[in-house]
């Protein structure tokens, strides 16, 4: 047998090389999500004065970063595999299952300056709700993730996903703490000049309620059936139709205008559009006719 060639030893050389980057992106992934649970426990090398929630919601963000390119890197460079298939889910069970429902234990926690007006809500969830709805967030996310690789196979184009995303449903959870403290900056620069004080003592005992609500619905989405558009491929490797302009060019007004406060409003817009209309689809169709799609 002939020995392989100097070019056959290098191309496979450079095959290794580019294999461990889709690897290594998906491993900052968890890295992100580890991040964020020990800054939200304050367990890292040094406290963040109050703003550990907003720091552990970046990293939440970041860790979204890396997902997206991780499968990206793997496709370019032709290293798709079961192995990296297994290590993704196991890294977003991270970061995009434990690390929210973390999140969203310690911003409900009345300690938290966030939410320092929990104490003249005119209803509080009990902690153990609240700790229920966390372990079901991250249930969810776990069980969205093992369907997701069961289902999903090599000739699926990507374009939709059945079920709400993890990492949309953790960027919903993750925008909350940036949203409320943009609110709360906001509501205190223009308090003094608009009389908004009062505004303010409406909203914080509301968002007391609305968190935990809004956390277990992108908990039980992630579960349902209903039809999400994977937005990333369809923006990169899809036709943008007017409707797609349209909607971009809306997010980055939303953003110039009310700056962080986009987040929430983006992220649960995507997530509860999509009930909310297959809950209009069914209003409106005539008796008779097929239900049309499954919630659950």
């Amino acid at each position: 047998m002939s020995e392989p060639s100097s070019a056959v030893i290098k191309k496979t050389r450079r095959q290794k090389v580019f294999a461990v980057l889709p690897t290594l992106l998906t491993l900052c992934n968890a890295a992100c999500g580890f991040g964020a649970i020990t800054i939200t426990a304050k367990v890292g090398p040094e406290h963040f004065g109050g703003s550990e929630l907003i720091t552990a919601s970046q990293l939440i963000f970041l860790a979204m970063l890396f997902d997206m390119l991780d499968g990206s890197a793997a496709r370019l460079t032709n290293q798709t595999s079961d192995f990296g298939a297994q290590l993704d889910s196991l890294c977003d069970a991270i970061s995009f299952g434990v690390a929210p429902a973390f999140i969203f234990l310690q911003l409900s926690h009345p300690a938290h300056h966030l939410m320092d007006t929990i104490a003249t809500a005119p209803f509080q969830f009990h902690p153990r709700i609240l700790w229920a709805i966390a372990v079901l967030f991250m249930t969810c996310a776990i069980l969205r993730l093992a369907r997701f690789n069961v289902e999903t196979d090599e000739e699926d184009s990507h374009e939709f996903f059945s079920g709400l995303p993890s990492p949309a449903a953790a960027g919903v959870v993750a925008s909350l703490p940036i949203g409320m403290k943009e609110l709360k900056d906001q509501l205190s620069e223009t308090g003094t000049l608009s009389g908004l004080t009062s505004l303010a003592s409406l909203i914080w005992p509301a968002l007391v309620i609305l968190v935990p609500l809004i956390t277990l619905l992108a908990a039980v989405l992630m579960v349902s059936r209903l039809r999400y558009a994977h937005v990333f491929n369809q923006m990169v490797r899809g036709r943008r139709g007017r409707k797609q302009i349209l909607q971009i060019v809306f997010s980055l007004m939303l953003i110039f205008i009310v700056r962080e406060l986009a987040l929430p409003v983006l992220f649960c817009y995507f997530a509860f559009s999509a009930p909310v209309r297959s809950l209009w689809q069914l209003y409106r169709k005539p008796a008779g006719v097929g239900s049309g799609e499954d919630l659950l």
